[in-house]
């Protein structure tokens, strides 16, 4: 795995040695899954911090390396965290609403796909986990990337703010690190090309620093920086950082998708061109780059918390939309895969009544964000419409009974040119996302819905809405890296089991969605 490559990054980062070290109370606590408010009536503070496009499997998080030490030392890793969908507007459309994606209904990035919509301000905004947290008086803040289509004139602009902030500073449009746009509580704000004063990573830093001085408490800040997404632009302090670093090469890394593996799968060229496996490595090492100031980012929250004698009350997650992948079954870069790279994603976790050292054996998903901030805050998440369920209780030693969720959805819808992709015409309708050498990332026939169970059996099931009516299966316990489809070797009885599982959760909302096991 790309944990081998850490060799190479101390020596590239002298800034360590310039690390003050923390007194234990301003130590980042690591966990993937669970926490406890502290008790009493006392409400604690929330920051959530939510990266664009970090994977957990293929080494995303490597880079990140004073995030992680502010973490190990209290806190504990799971890597049973999971997105919902591999897509960055759904995705976020999750977070927000607590909910699937048919239940929210944001199918993609575009406004057609109902990203940052009319209907999704209309109907999902109103019911998002900010308002509820607004009146639980809470002082809530948002810096950052929202949605892709967010403040586009046909999405209302910029004078659109979303209900339940008290602060404001959207960005417009999708990840960018220069040359942007924000709606500053519904004021156009242009940024140009100045380090010290657009570079957008840093500016959430400051405007979130900002914010902490006015001593408002109790608080929920969201930070959505634009990093690791392209255009993987870093700051100058850090653009000859990682000179010889590689995308990891194990694993399904320069597979053939093989004919086991639905169509999009089976037609990138194999072995990879060198200029794919160039191009991937330069992303690959562009993106750790810009993490470089996302590491910085939570080094300056966590410090000014402890500043302000606030971070024993204030619950830190650190999270992503999804997962990436650079190279696994010679796709070259993006997401949109049901594979692992793509909806496995980080989830640190530090607060109130976290004990060190924990690991959590349970499924969490991006739709249990929403409803455990509401947990935090003292609401009743039954009473909401959301899909997720809190996860306070695993990681509180007083709440140990927690329900475990036995098995989850994973749904995506694909996307494709009508006529074709701008890039490869010669390939005809229906793809999208095409990269070097002609590879294409998505079509419309990319629509699947995947049960991923851990409990019971260690699997994932995917039904495909094509005209093949593809079916993949994995067993990660002996195939971790989803090499073989064993559809054909599996006991019909179990296969007809997930098939009645994907059935009941594609058509659940609410309370039915959420599966428990004792």
């Amino acid at each position: 795995m790309a944990g081998s490559q850490t060799t190479g990054i101390t020596e590239k980062r002298g800034r360590f040695g310039r690390m003050r070290v923390l007194r234990s109370a301003v130590l980042l606590g690591l966990c993937v899954c669970a926490l406890r408010c502290a008790e009493g009536t006392k409400l604690s503070n929330i920051v959530l911090i939510l990266t664009d496009d970090q994977d957990v499997v293929l080494g995303g998080m490597v880079s990140v390396e004073r995030t992680r030490w502010l973490s190990v030392s209290m806190g504990s890793l799971s890597l049973d965290c999971f997105t919902v969908t591999p897509l960055c507007c759904p995705s976020r459309s999750s977070v927000l609403s607590g909910k699937y994606p048919h239940n929210h209904g944001v199918r993609n990035n575009s406004l057609n796909g109902n990203c940052s919509s009319a209907d999704w301000q209309r109907t999902q905004e109103p019911q998002a986990f900010p308002v509820y947290l607004q009146k639980r008086s809470y002082q809530t803040f948002f810096a950052g990337k929202y949605l892709n289509q967010y403040g586009k004139p046909q999405a209302g602009g910029v004078s659109h703010v979303p209900p339940g902030w008290h602060q404001w500073h959207g960005l417009v449009g999708n990840s960018q690190y220069y040359n942007y746009t924000l709606s500053v509580n519904g004021k156009e704000e242009k940024h140009g090309d100045q380090y010290k004063t657009d570079y957008l990573t840093d500016l959430i830093v400051d405007r979130s620093l900002r914010f902490l001085d006015q001593r408002r408490y109790p608080f929920f800040m969201m930070l959505a920086p634009p990093a690791p997404h392209s255009p993987w632009t870093s700051a100058p302090q850090y653009q000859n950082t990682f000179g010889n670093i590689k995308a990891p090469r194990d694993g399904s890394f320069n597979k053939p998708g093989g004919k086991d593996k639905h169509w999009l799968l089976r037609q990138p060229h194999n072995p990879m061109t060198n200029s794919s496996i160039n191009f991937l490595d330069n992303a690959f090492r562009r993106r750790w780059q810009t993490l470089l100031s996302v590491d910085d980012l939570v080094e300056k929250v966590v410090q000014k918390l402890e500043d302000l004698k606030q971070l024993n009350d204030t619950y830190i997650f650190y999270t992503s939309d999804h997962g990436y992948h650079t190279g696994q079954f010679s796709l070259p870069i993006d997401k949109r895969q049901l594979y692992e790279f793509d909806i496995r994603v980080p989830l640190l976790v530090r607060g109130p009544g976290i004990k060190p050292k924990q690991t959590l054996q349970a499924p969490v998903l991006n739709i249990d964000l929403g409803p455990t901030f509401l947990d935090i805050a003292g609401v009743n998440v039954s009473q909401t419409p959301m899909d997720g369920q809190s996860f306070l209780p695993f990681m509180a030693p007083s709440l140990r009974n927690g329900s475990v969720r036995p098995y989850f959805l994973v749904e995506h819808t694909g996307e494709g040119h009508s006529d074709q992709d701008p890039a490869c015409p010669s390939l005809g309708p229906g793809l999208s996302q095409c990269f070097p050498d002609c590879v294409c990332e998505d079509a419309f026939n990319n629509t699947y819905a995947c049960v991923r169970t851990l409990s019971d059996y260690n699997l994932q099931y995917c039904e495909f809405a094509d005209s093949e009516s593809f079916v993949e299966v994995y067993n990660l316990t002996s195939d971790p890296h989803q090499l073989e489809n064993v559809v054909k070797k599996v006991d019909p009885t179990l296969l007809q089991t997930m098939n009645q599982r994907l059935i009941k959760l594609q058509s659940c909302l609410g309370e039915s969605c959420r599966v428990y096991k004792q």
